[in-house]
């Protein structure tokens, strides 16, 4: 589940094996170019932390990091 921490929006994954939190950040990343808004990726063996923050509006939550984070839901995982 997505909490709100400091004007960002946070997620941590946990994976069975390190290939399999690295397919995760793969999936992530094209889902992140087709909505041109780019999340903060922290990867540490099989845990993924994912922070969505919008850097044009000043580092605050706007529309667009709603809208990665509920595509990003929508990853089967």
């Amino acid at each position: 589940m997505w909490k709100k921490e400091d004007q960002k929006l946070v997620r941590e994954f946990t994976f069975n094996s390190f290939p399999g939190a690295l397919d995760f950040i793969q999936e992530v990343g094209l889902i992140a170019e087709a909505h041109r808004h780019h999340p903060t990726i922290i990867n540490a063996y099989n845990k993924v932390r994912l922070e969505l923050t919008t850097r044009d509006a000043g580092d605050t939550l706007t529309s667009k990091d709603y809208a990665l984070a509920d595509a990003i839901d929508a990853l089967s995982h």
